[in-house]
């Protein structure tokens, strides 16, 4: 199983504002916002760590999966949670050639802990022999940061005000108690450590 980012989060959805606002950082100067980049380096970097921890994608955007082979013949779990849309489903042979599979043979259960494609006949279409299928899709809350639970955004702040508290340092300690009680209803457990 291969997942990649498609479409990254544009720096405009990022709070930077309010991080600086939480960071108290000094206002009312006219270079305000020297560190600016500094602070959607660690935004940037406690989405990731949030979205790892509970397996979902707070501010929408685009993932490519690619897989060998299906977990079973009839749905395909996604790694992340909430989908939005399926876009394509796509077999390559051995030589990397592509087929693009017909919507109407799969469709999405967008649950919100565990979505998945599923097949709307008796099975999902075959993969090719030392071939593989990519399936594209859409996933996060909404493009906006208001669109993220607020529990999750308090979450990310904490953690990007921490990474910037122990920059001297070289590094922040592990998450502390209150963002992991945060982000403690989100967590979903998977047992058997598959997708």
């Amino acid at each position: 199983m291969d997942l990649r980012e498609t479409s990254p989060i544009p720096g405009a959805a990022l709070p930077i504002a309010a991080l600086r606002e939480h960071l108290r950082l000094s206002s009312g100067f006219a270079d305000d916002t020297t560190q600016d980049a500094l602070l959607e380096h660690y935004l940037r970097a406690a989405v990731a760590a949030v979205e790892g921890r509970i397996s979902r994608a707070l501010i929408a955007r685009d993932f490519l999966l690619r897989l060998t082979r299906w977990r079973d013949g009839y749905a395909q779990p996604l790694p992340v949670a909430p989908v939005v849309a399926v876009a394509s489903v796509t077999l390559f042979d051995a030589a990397g050639a592509p087929t693009l599979v017909d919507p109407a043979r799969y469709g999405l259960d967008a649950d919100g802990m565990r979505p998945r494609i599923e097949a709307t006949g008796s099975a999902l279409p075959g993969i090719p022999a030392q071939g593989r299928v990519e399936i594209a899709f859409s996933a996060g809350f909404g493009p906006d940061w208001a669109d993220i639970p607020a529990d999750l955004r308090q979450a990310v702040l904490l953690l990007a005000a921490q990474y910037y508290e122990s920059r001297e340092s070289g590094g922040a300690e592990d998450m502390g108690f209150a963002i992991r009680a945060l982000l403690e209803r989100w967590r979903d457990l998977r047992l058997g450590g598959r997708v």
